[in-house]
């Protein structure tokens, strides 16, 4: 796991020295990403650059050093990311007498052979990891990026001027002198709706994300960037659900272990010490549950609590570490603790980034980094086996809502909107003993609001859209902001053959999961130079997970049923059935607390207006209704702020 910076073009306007000086600082800037060595590749004549640096996980030696040139000596690679099937490959590639001498055992060599023996992109259709890469063909004179793909690892790109930018973050393109710096006020407005930006757009114009399971080609002969897909989740959907797995359930459960056991039994590929994040749910309690499976050692496992119950999983994880005998360490956090963290996080997610729970994805990956050098994650399973209450939930409501005159669902939008979430939570609280366990949830109250706006939705796509966003209307709260076509607005992915519930999870596999959950995941650990690996987006278990009917996911109002069945086998029931909970931390008592005089700051309306990128007016009426606690706005606020936050340290 490591980061890479790198130029094309512009070359010629500085010495040698100073072009290596340059290359060298944009690479320090991802010294959280690899701290283990750094390596530097230019070749003048070319006007090609390429940084690299390492946090050494497989083939410690020297030998595994980048940027490396293949054997032939046609291909230089700089490459983030791990092959799980490298040792295979390698195999395949000695039975047909194309392999080179090898002069380690690291995974970015055996991808070099692959180059020379297959191309490019065959050998990339035969690995299985995450990975992002920039490879030179000194043949072609082309640069080509790949990225993995569901989006693990994260690939930035673009022209500034005529040199052609390329890195693992952001803040490796700014070192360079022909950054820009403009800010995208359309980019802005998808921060405003989703709390993240999603890809292919960043925060700066003329820089974009490489989208997952994309490969791009440029030159200085050619500038117009060519980018195609390699892998397509929409198709893998369509094709799943057109070729839907014939067996029965038990059948289904059998095959669904066995790739799993292969997909965690793969990851646990490493010359370092490695564990998991536990929270005892369903998805890191089977990933877990899997590698102490196939570990003759106990499994180093991690999780956090809050001290409020209402926001504490630990309990839960560490009952299941128990039974399942791992070594397992947990940390409860204070709200200081926890809050210590803010002032960090323009500097972790180097792009305005708002989703709340980065504070305690970013606790629990320091906390394993003092132990292991490579954690395993149970992100994946809600966008794969419909674990989201909103999946079900929506489906339902669509059905009920369609039905209802807009004028009768105007007025049930009024009323509920007028009672603040403090107020429903209470009278849900009093219901709850008569709830069934299927339908409870936290924070009641908000979710209820949440879904009184969607009330006057007029397709189900539009009700969806809803439910995702934070900002309905982010054009009229940010200044010249126009919102830009994605696959959610303006841009329609076309999906032939899936319902309602499937329609939402397939967009969640392309959008939220990469844009928001990974993100999230990569940029937390790799700011402690942890590296994390998720089993469940190995990319067979997601094309078999897309042949299960709806039914073996969801089954009597309980999801992922057929991922129940497997952890099953290993934890009893009752340690893993409880509403589902989330990884939440309070920022809504927060910003009316210790967080008050900080928010105000950011928010301050000769400060919004002094900068221009907010109307003032929609954002102080709602920073004023929260604070009084008349609604819980805390998610529009906080993109809000992560953005005022971001901007002041970019500007300071």
């Amino acid at each position: 796991m490591c980061g890479f910076a790198g130029f094309l073009g512009g070359v010629s306007r500085r010495s040698s020295e100073e072009d290596e000086a340059l290359l060298r600082r944009m690479a320090n800037t991802l010294v959280h990403r690899g701290p283990n060595d750094v390596g530097l590749w230019i070749d003048r004549e070319r006007e090609i650059a390429l940084g690299f640096r390492r946090l050494s996980i497989v083939d410690l030696s020297p030998a595994g050093h980048q940027p490396m040139q293949s054997s032939s000596g046609r291909y230089v690679i700089t490459f983030n990311g791990e092959i799980y099937n490298h040792l295979s490959l390698r195999n395949e590639l000695e039975e047909s007498a194309t392999a080179p001498n090898w002069r380690g055992h690291c995974d970015t060599e055996t991808l070099l052979a692959g180059f020379d023996a297959w191309g490019i992109q065959k050998t990339i259709e035969r690995a299985v990891g995450m990975f992002a890469m920039v490879v030179w063909d000194r043949q072609s004179r082309a640069l080509t990026l790949a990225r993995d793909r569901v989006g693990e690892k994260p690939l930035y790109y673009g022209w500034q001027g005529d040199t052609f930018l390329f890195g693992s973050e952001l803040k490796a393109l700014r070192v360079h002198p022909a950054f820009l710096d403009q800010i995208d006020r359309g980019a802005l407005t998808l921060l405003m709706r989703h709390s993240y930006i999603p890809a292919p757009y960043s925060i700066y114009q003329g820089i974009s994300k490489l989208q997952p399971g994309c490969m791009l080609s440029v030159s200085l002969d050619r500038r117009e960037p060519k980018v195609w897909t390699y892998w397509s989740g929409a198709a893998v959907a369509e094709s799943g659900q057109a070729n839907i797995f014939k067996g029965n359930p038990n059948q289904a459960v059998e095959e669904l272990e066995i790739l799993l056991k292969e997909a965690v039994g793969k990851q646990l590929m490493a010359d370092v010490p490695l564990g998991a994040f536990l929270s005892g749910g369903v998805d890191s309690s089977t990933v877990v549950a899997l590698m102490q499976a196939q570990s003759s050692q106990a499994v180093k496992t991690f999780s956090i609590g809050f001290s409020g119950s209402r926001y504490n999983e630990a309990e839960y994880a560490k009952a299941v570490a128990q039974h399942l005998g791992t070594d397992h360490t947990e940390l409860y956090v204070t709200a200081e603790h926890a809050m210590a963290v803010i002032p960090l996080l323009p500097t972790l997610y180097d792009e305005p980034f708002a989703d709340s729970s980065q504070i305690p994805t970013y606790l629990v990956s320091q906390l394993a980094s003092q132990r292991v050098t490579v954690s395993l994650s149970g992100d994946g399973g809600d966008e794969l086996f419909c674990g989201y209450n909103r999946y079900r939930l929506t489906a339902i409501f669509w059905r009920l809502l369609h039905a209802v005159p807009m004028s009768l669902r105007r007025s049930a939008q009024k009323l509920l909107t007028s009672m603040s979430p403090l107020a429903l939570n209470n009278m849900v609280d009093i219901m709850e003993n008569w709830l069934p366990r299927s339908l409870r949830m936290m924070s009641v109250g908000d979710k209820v609001q949440k879904s009184a706006d969607a009330l006057t939705s007029s397709s189900a796509d539009a009700l969806y859209l809803s439910l995702v966003s934070q900002w309905r209307d982010p054009e009229s709260v940010v200044l010249g902001g126009h919102e830009p076509p994605i696959r959610l607005t303006g841009n329609p992915f076309p999906l032939r053959g899936l319902n309602e519930m499937q329609n939402m999870m397939a967009l969640d596999l392309l959008t939220y999961l990469p844009d928001d959950i990974l993100v999230k995941l990569d940029r937390a650990a790799m700011s402690v130079s942890l590296e994390t690996r998720v089993p469940f987006l190995d990319h067979r278990v997601i094309e078999f997970a897309w042949r299960l009917p709806i039914s073996m996911k969801l089954r009597n109002g309980q999801s992922k049923w057929a991922l129940r069945q497997v952890l099953y086998k290993y934890v009893p029931k009752h340690l893993i059935e409880r509403p589902k909970m989330g990884f939440a931390v309070p920022i809504d008592s927060w910003l009316r607390g210790p967080l008050q005089g900080w928010a105000e700051e950011l928010l301050n309306e000769g400060t919004l207006r002094d900068e221009g990128y907010f109307d003032p007016a929609p954002v102080r009426k709602k920073w004023k209704e929260h604070l009084a606690g008349t609604r819980n706005w805390q998610n529009q606020l906080w993109s809000v702020l992560m953005f005022q936050a971001w901007l002041k340290k970019e500007r300071a």
